[in-house]
């Protein structure tokens, strides 16, 4: 009987752990928390769970990882706006805004974004929560969103999923299903994503209106990748890297002393021009200018990135930023400088290469971000599992063909008087530069005659421009006044008739 019982015990205790690992297709764990923001105590809801994607015979697929806080006691929920919150990579968990801009809670850092230790997290008094609610929305493979088998136990296609245009189409199914499910149809509502997540919402403020029949009021666009301008092998838009050169190169003191002396938003605008005048026509001429004017535009190029003239005529004027990032402090300290934050600092095995052996801010903010957004995930929202939390999940290979995200989003507006435009940039990223953002801004609507319903706002950091607590601060007011200054306000959804200037003979 002893070895009867024995043998039952080890029998089921193998069966108990052997079952698969997998995050449940349809479930949601709800908390109830306080908090203070702008001054004004109030209570606030967390919602975090699984939400499924359906395919088109009504059959889940895969299950996205979602949290949603939502004001308590707002009486009219028509009025309140929502927000729908994405990161990007593409294959980024919607990790880095959800606890270090705009959610209640933010990572432990010091005031210039550096983490400190114990990780964890602490009260975000600069929430957007009081004037808006959050769906922060992991994409599939990323956080504990995953592909669903089927009955055969086979999991969807890849390209169900990871593409540009894939991406943007299950993304705004799911985001339909979510607001009938929570019954915000009424609510104005807005999009927000950052770095890759630029193309995404981009596309999405598109589809949402032709698919899913949703309008927004607003989409933001932070530190927004754009691929037109990416992987295009085209130099004349390498011209618009100066600028960041310029703000670099000032922060780590690097510019001539009559540079130096200035302050940063002095200096860019004329770095600015000379992108735009000089350097992007002197590049479009490629090995046909002159060296009369190769001389010249060098000698300038120096003057606003730190770099020598001589290392500048090595590249034929077009200075790769990874050549930058290593360039820079090559003969003052021999240091390296960040990819996504370039006041971060690296320390290679060599002085000598070009470009650095791996991207100093990334990993700070890496052994910050994931211990406390675990530690966050099941202390204080409950949602426990033991699926990993992918902060970068396998998205890979991501299809960039047939990309007309821009394009989408000037038909978003013009579809859509409500519809404005905010973009938020640090002039500290070399990733995802601030002026390629503004040309990115100067583009979507080649007409113009809507440029009035776009905002651009620059902050004294890098791509997470709200680690730094002055950019948290300021670029949360910005969301603030671009969210109430984006409010219909009883406003009907048309145009007037333009008036017509006639120059008198």
């Amino acid at each position: 009987m002893k070895k009867k019982l024995t043998l039952l015990l080890l029998i089921s205790t193998v069966f108990a752990f052997s079952q698969k690992r997998k995050i449940p297709t349809d479930t949601m764990v709800i908390t109830n928390h306080n908090t203070t923001i702008k001054g004004a105590n109030f209570a606030y809801t967390a919602t975090t769970g699984t939400q499924p994607v359906w395919n088109g015979k009504d059959e889940p697929i895969a299950t996205l990882y979602y949290t949603y806080y939502e004001r308590n006691n707002v009486k009219n929920k028509a009025n309140r706006p929502l927000i729908f919150s994405f990161n990007g990579g593409p294959g980024s968990a919607s990790v880095w805004m959800h606890i270090a801009y705009t959610g209640p809670k933010v990572l432990n850092m010091d005031d210039e974004g550096y983490p400190l230790q114990p990780y964890g997290v602490k009260d975000n008094p600069n929430s957007i929560l009081d004037i808006a609610d959050i769906v922060y929305v992991n994409p599939v493979n990323t956080g504990y969103s995953r592909m669903i088998e089927n009955k055969d136990g086979d999991l969807p296609k890849r390209e169900t999923f990871f593409g540009i245009n894939a991406d943007i189409k299950y993304l705004a199914e799911w985001m339909n299903t979510f607001v009938t499910r929570k019954n915000r149809w009424e609510s104005p509502k807005y999009i927000i994503g950052e770095s890759y997540g630029g193309t995404r919402v981009m596309g999405l403020a598109n589809e949402l209106q032709n698919s899913q029949w949703m309008y927004l009021n607003g989409v933001i666009l932070v530190s927004p990748a754009d691929y037109k301008l990416y992987n295009t092998s085209q130099p004349v838009y390498s011209a618009l890297n100066l600028p960041y050169f310029t703000a670099a190169a000032w922060y780590q003191k690097a510019l001539s002393p009559e540079l130096q002396q200035k302050d940063l938003l002095d200096i860019l605008p004329e770095s600015e021009d000379y992108a735009i005048q000089t350097l992007m026509p002197a590049l479009a001429k490629g090995g046909f200018i002159t060296e009369q004017e190769k001389q010249s535009v060098a000698k300038k190029m120096a003057y606003f990135s730190g770099l020598s003239k001589k290392s500048i005529l090595q590249n034929n004027l077009d200075v790769p930023t990874r050549f930058f990032w290593k360039e820079l402090l090559r003969d003052k300290t021999g240091q390296t400088i960040g990819r996504l934050d370039s006041r971060y600092l690296g320390i290679d095995k060599r002085e000598t290469g070009d470009g650095p052996e791996y991207s100093p801010e990334l990993t700070t903010w890496n052994h910050a971000f994931a211990p406390a957004i675990n530690y966050y995930i099941r202390t204080h929202l409950n949602f426990k599992t033991d699926i990993k939390y992918n902060v970068f999940g396998d998205v890979h290979p991501w299809d960039r063909r047939n990309n007309n995200t821009r394009d989408g989003l000037r038909q978003a507006m013009a579809k859509n008087p409500y519809l404005k435009v905010l973009v938020q940039s640090g002039y500290y990223d070399g990733a995802t530069t601030y002026f390629g953002a503004k040309y990115t801004m100067w583009q979507v609507d080649p007409s113009g005659k809507m440029k009035d319903r776009f905002t651009f706002k620059g902050y004294r950091s890098g791509h997470m421009m709200y680690l730094r607590k002055d950019d948290l601060i300021s670029a949360n007011d910005d969301l603030r006044n671009f969210i109430t200054n984006s409010l219909s306000k009883g406003k009907a959804a048309k145009y007037e008739r333009e008036k017509k200037y006639v120059r008198s003979k």
